[in-house]
């Protein structure tokens, strides 16, 4: 780890500027110029080192456009356009930056997201809940490098000398149990103009919920406390060591109803505003993510009395947030403050209806940036025997669209495939199997009169890497778990079942009493006896706050759950769209 000391000297920036020709006998005059800082912020890049395939909706010459977006190269270039207009620049992320990668990224660990991150050239990056997704230990190892490994997957299988981040990971509220930060929680950079200096101080912080939304036995030994109480505590450590202006740069956001560009905030809601309602004022600027919405607004429209610049750059890369402050030297106070967010323009693409995207605006566009494009090749190339493997034939294409009980019919088919890779004695012999909506990230898409589906579609699908777990539950233990899916009313989590259970669902009722008529393999559930129940590895140590699984005794492991959809896929070629009807609302 580098310490604080260094990591300062490391960010000190210098930018002289002297008078060349004033006379020999006279000083130079000092200038009392306000320093113009420029902060570049990205967030939820989940390891898209190649365009997304997204576009951004844009007004362009009065008309509504289209403009495809993303690919890590293009997000490098435009990052060093902005660092050429502005010598006095930080470039920070708000988390999620690896997790539910894409497969070129997902089968190499995300080593290759690592590596092209630190040829883009940031600061810092506040770690998120996907930071975790493969454990502690394996979020160290990309932060300090090395090849240990602690994963089913090989580490280091492409650069045998993987040095991990050249950038700090920040995390003020994640706490072990020495009472340390698992990673430094703030990190400061200095910036001097002419006989003037200011510093500017990045909070670092990681969503509270995070313990619900990664597997438990990955974060043994952590606690995520409150992030506005940790955010606020560190105003006066931050303010003592002469800092100017404060960022909140923290893995959490909120849902807008404006566009990319409102600064009115419109309609805002979701977990960031209870944050921010908190917040001290001493905080310029927050810096989000995690929602994957995009905004640039000034809070004071939703809380007149917290003027907070909030900012959001979406997903994928295919926005950065061009973030400007003006401070008073002398002083030492922000004068100004604005942002905006930039569509990073990439190629044209076909969209899931068939349509070619192509790129025609006015917008200002980025040519890739070669060193980083060097390595997404190199690792692009690597990846591809796996990623175009045929793995069948599908007649149509299988989404997450969710039904009205909150089924779909790719949630349901990934329950049918991890219960039939359970369903012998070997394997577990499995009663049912239950999938988490969150562990499924992509539609499944199939041309139009059908066609054949890749391993690389599959990754996308579910990029996790979870191991299929067998639990034994017995049937009240079942009722309690399925009950559990709708303790919040207004966000219910209902997993998706496979075809093996049905039962239906009364919410008129009180909670404990809203599930009915609980089916397994046409039976009639008995509360006292014993059922086996698949599961991910995610869910089985109590993901999604689903603890009714991790107090059962495990009593098989099974494969990878890609390769089990996979294996299912093969031998059910032309299978149909699975029933929506395995839950029943009343």
């Amino acid at each position: 780890m580098k310490t604080t000391s260094s990591l300062h000297k490391l960010l000190a920036v210098s930018a002289i500027a002297l008078s060349a020709c004033a006379p020999l006998n006279e000083f130079p005059k000092a200038s009392n110029k306000p320093i113009n800082i420029s902060i570049l912020a990205f967030n939820d890049l989940h390891g898209h080192l190649e365009p997304p395939g997204l576009s951004v909706r844009e007004r362009v010459e009065g008309q509504l456009k289209e403009i495809p977006a993303g690919g890590l190269a293009y997000l490098a270039a435009a990052i060093q356009h902005f660092k050429k207009l502005n010598p006095l620049h930080a470039v920070v992320s708000a988390g999620d930056m690896i997790g539910a990668s894409p497969l070129t990224s997902a089968l190499f660990l995300d080593e290759p997201t690592i590596e092209a991150v630190n040829a883009m050239g940031i600061d810092f990056n506040a770690v998120g809940n996907h930071e975790f997704d493969k454990g502690t230990a394996e979020l160290q190892r990309m932060r300090n490098g090395g090849c240990e490994k602690h994963t089913r997957l090989d580490p280091c299988q492409v650069n045998r000398q993987f040095s991990g981040a050249n950038f700090e990971f920040l995390a003020a509220n994640v706490k072990q149990e020495n009472n340390q930060t698992l990673f430094p929680a703030y990190g400061v950079k200095t910036f001097q103009q002419g006989q003037h200096t200011v510093k500017v101080g990045f909070v670092g912080m990681t969503l509270k919920a995070t313990p619900n939304l990664v597997t438990p036995e990955g974060i043994q030994g952590l606690r995520f406390e409150d992030e506005a109480n940790t955010a606020n505590a560190l105003v006066p450590v931050l303010k003592a060591q002469g800092v100017s202006a404060l960022v909140l740069v923290i893995h959490e956001g909120g849902l807008i109803q404006g566009s990319h560009n409102d600064a009115t905030c419109p309609g805002l809601s979701g977990d960031i505003v209870s944050v921010l309602n908190k917040l001290d004022t001493a905080y310029d600027v927050v810096v989000s993510g995690h929602t994957h919405r995009a905004y640039a607004c000034q809070f004071q429209h939703i809380n007149p009395a917290k003027p907070f610049l909030l900012t959001s750059a979406g997903q994928y890369g295919t926005l950065l947030t061009h973030i400007q402050l003006s401070i008073d030297p002398l002083s030492q106070k922000v004068l100004t403050k604005s942002a905006h967010n930039t569509i990073v323009q990439s190629e044209s693409f076909t969209n899931t209806a068939g349509v070619q995207v192509q790129v025609e605006s006015t917008l200002p566009s980025f040519i890739k940036e070669p060193a980083v494009e060097k390595i997404v090749n190199e690792y692009r190339l690597a990846s591809q025997v796996q990623v175009l493997k045929v793995v069948s034939h599908l007649p149509h294409s299988f989404t997450r669209t969710s039904s009205a009980s909150g089924e779909s019919a790719l949630g349901n088919l990934i329950a049918d495939a991890q219960w039939h890779s359970t369903s012998t004695e070997a394997r577990g012999q499995s009663d049912f199997a239950l999938m988490n909506p969150g562990g499924v990230r992509a539609d499944l898409s199939i041309p139009l009169g059908g066609g054949t589906v890749n391993f690389g579609q599959l990754f996308k699908v579910q990029p996790f890497g979870n191991t299929l777990v067998v639990k034994r539950m017995t049937g009240r233990q079942i009722k309690e778990l399925l009950e559990h899916q709708f303790v919040n009313m207004a966000r219910p989590r209902v997993l998706f079942p496979s075809d093996n259970l049905r039962y239906e669902v009364d919410l008129k009722q009180s909670l404990g009493q809203r599930i009915l008529n609980i089916r397994i393999r046409q039976q009639p559930i008995e509360m006292n006896q014993s059922y086996n129940v698949t599961m991910n590895s995610f869910l089985a140590s109590g993901g999604d706050g689903f603890q009714q699984f991790n107090q059962a005794p495990t009593i098989a492991g099974g494969e990878l759950d890609v390769d089990a959809l996979s294996d299912y896929l093969r031998k059910n070629p032309g299978i149909k769209t699975p029933s929506l009807q395995r839950i029943r609302m009343l």
